[in-house]
């Protein structure tokens, strides 16, 4: 049974012919290449486009680039870079098959895997763009090809689908049965694709430990040419284990000398942690004050992009349900477009000797998209009204008409309060039953 990503079909779907390279980014192993080689490949055939006017090309596959060496044969077709075992393919050969492959006077359908591993790939994509009979898509690895480089290279001349590892939803379409299993099968091995083709949870916890250390620990290394894989494998540790929880560069510099005795400066570790981010292994959520109305410097939360590689890198040690289920909450608000802050909101309470005292409290995620804003709390349970005072206060306190929703994982049906809170079931949201 294939798992279908139908969100990213219908985002490919929409930008056909828009005159730009269309670029599908994400995280390494999350689906790109499946879904732009034989998802979206198929779509067009069912559309009506012959097959000879879809070119695909994957620029890791020795079977598609020895199909290159006839051209120029005085010409390497790969080029190795002296001292290293990376390669480039002969641009110059690409585009002598390109041109064999296509003429001037019908559309053609071009499908690039492993974009960044074709010589001068910037300049080739841009001449493709001249070509008003192209229609051009590309995916490339995130260790050299991430969002940062496409918003330099590309300049507006490249039109971007994110795609994220499998939402809950795809993976509870694909697997089917109880929500609760499955659930607890997702928040613990999270939604990467080839996770479900190991049977066993051993087989499971390999694959990702191996993925993590192998590919996305390896590949932060060699781009950003990090030499201290210590002090960084710690710092992973560090985020892994904090997830939900407000942090800041200086704050863990204190807490590496202190607690560890290492010399970390908070200017490294901001720049290793963005290093994570540009890898798409976790995002980063800024603070917003509510009622101010601006985003405050002190303190981040750090989400994973995956809760089963999150779980790898701490050997699966530590499953704390509440920090999992926000970071599933804020992955799939990520996944269906949103904008996602971590909010604050300023009060004043009285003290013993009947002062006003300042003090701010948390709303887990201000979530925009246009002019829509919604506020969330996450609770894991609310099985009484004291709970639920806790939870709605920094809802109520916002003063302001937008909707406020919490949500439990409780087993109950949605529902509004007396306050006008929304209160939604885990899994309702997570179905897309409940849509705001």
């Amino acid at each position: 049974m294939e798992i279908k990503r139908e969100k990213y079909l219908l985002d490919l779907i929409s930008r056909k012919n828009n005159g730009l390279v269309k670029i599908i980014t994400g995280l390494r192993r999350s689906g790109k290449s499946y879904l732009l080689f034989n998802i979206f490949y198929r779509y067009l055939l069912s559309d009506g486009v012959m097959e000879n006017n879809i070119i695909r090309f994957a620029f890791d596959v020795d079977e598609d680039i020895e199909k290159l060496d006839k051209y120029f044969p005085e010409e390497e077709t790969k080029i190795y870079e002296k001292g290293k075992s990376s390669y480039k393919v002969n641009s110059k050969k690409f585009r002598a098959y390109l041109k064999d492959l296509t003429n001037e006077n019908e559309r053609f359908y071009i499908l690039l895997d492993e974009i960044q591993n074709l010589e001068n790939f910037v300049g080739t994509l841009n001449g493709l763009l001249r070509k008003n009979n192209f229609d051009v898509y590309v995916t490339g690895s995130n260790s050299k090809f991430l969002s940062s480089d496409i918003v330099t290279e590309f300049r507006g001349r490249g039109d971007q689908v994110h795609v994220y590892p499998l939402s809950f939803n795809e993976f509870y379409q694909y697997k089917g049965g109880d929500f609760s299993s499955v659930y607890e099968e997702y928040s613990r091995f999270g939604g990467m694709p080839l996770v479900n083709a190991y049977s066993t949870n051993e087989q499971k916890s390999s694959y990702l430990k191996t993925l993590f250390e192998e590919t996305y620990l390896k590949d932060i290394l060699e781009r950003n040419k990090i030499e201290d894989k210590t002090s960084l494998g710690l710092l992973l540790d560090v985020v892994s284990s904090s997830v939900g929880s407000y942090t800041n560069s200086t704050k863990l510099e204190k807490t590496f000398k202190s607690e560890l005795g290492i010399t970390y400066s908070h200017q490294t570790i901001d720049n290793h942690l963005n290093c994570f981010i540009d890898a798409f292994l976790i995002n980063k959520a800024t603070r917003y004050d509510v009622k101010g109305k601006k985003y405050l410097s002190a303190g981040y939360k750090y989400y994973f992009s995956d809760m089963g590689l999150r779980n790898a890198r701490l050997n699966f040690r530590q499953q704390e349900a509440t920090h999992i289920m926000e970071n599933i909450i804020y992955n799939e608000l990520l996944y269906r477009g949103y904008n996602v802050d971590v909010g604050v909101v300023e009060t004043y309470d009285k003290n013993k000797n009947g002062n006003n005292v300042r003090k701010q409290i948390e709303i887990d995620f201000v979530v925009n998209q246009g002019d829509k804003r919604v506020y969330i709390q996450s609770a894991y349970s609310m099985p009484d009204k004291e709970k639920y005072n806790q939870e709605k206060q920094s809802l109520i306190k916002t003063n302001d008409a937008f909707k406020k929703i919490i949500i439990v994982n409780d087993p109950i049906m949605s529902y509004s309060s007396e306050d006008g809170i929304e209160i939604v079931s885990l899994k309702d949201f997570l179905i897309g039953k409940y849509q705001f």
